[in-house]
């Protein structure tokens, strides 16, 4: 659930014409900022941002999708750290360690990712866009999880862990968005911890 934004680069007299989705991105959090989530609409963007409206969705399926970012090439990345994944490695502590690295966040960049949870974590609209994103990096754990059992992905056993992994990382977001001065990485790998103890009672 780790994003890399970067700035919309601004010229005299207004914003020059976006050429990146992180640019856009960039314009859709400001008006976010500025009226409201549910308020800002895909023209607003566009506008704000100096193209067609249909250029937007060159970018982004839905405005719903603009807080994710590229969350495909984030998923990716999170197959690849397990692929990565030493065999001899204990599987909860595997797990534990790709779901630190994967939401382990430069100093920089925390503000803006904390900006982007508080969208996706509190905006209704974007709590039930969240549902397929949410199956969709499940269902890493839950295949990394059956290979190292031998299960099919969908089998009880990897979908249990997969759902109970999602949930402390939902838990620990959660807190961390409460308590700012807390260290993400710190919540996520004491909650995985203690989840792995809970296996193994």
């Amino acid at each position: 659930m780790r994003h890399n934004t970067v700035g919309a680069i601004p010229r005299s007299g207004g914003r020059r014409k976006v050429t990146t989705a992180a640019e856009l991105e960039q314009v859709a959090f400001e008006l976010f900022d500025e009226q409201g989530f549910e308020h800002t609409t895909v023209t607003d963007i566009a506008r704000a941002a100096g193209i067609a409206r249909r250029t937007f969705f060159h970018y982004f399926p839905s405005k719903n999708d603009v807080p994710w970012g590229d969350f495909d090439r984030e998923l990716a990345r999170m197959r690849a750290d397990f692929r990565a994944s030493p065999a001899k490695t204990p599987l909860m502590e595997a797990i534990r360690h790709c779901l630190v690295e994967f939401n382990r966040v430069a100093p920089e960049q925390i503000p803006a990712h904390r900006r982007r949870m508080r969208l996706i974590l509190g905006v209704p609209t974007l709590q039930a866009h969240s549902t397929l994103r949410f199956q969709a990096w499940r269902q890493v754990i839950a295949e990394f999880v059956g290979n190292r059992l031998g299960q099919p992905a969908d089998a009880l056993a990897p979908q249990t862990i997969a759902h109970a992994t999602l949930g402390v990382a939902l838990a620990a977001y959660e807190r961390w968005l409460d308590e700012p001065e807390t260290e993400l990485t710190e919540l996520l790998d004491t909650a995985m911890r203690e989840l792995a103890a809970s296996f193994q009672s």
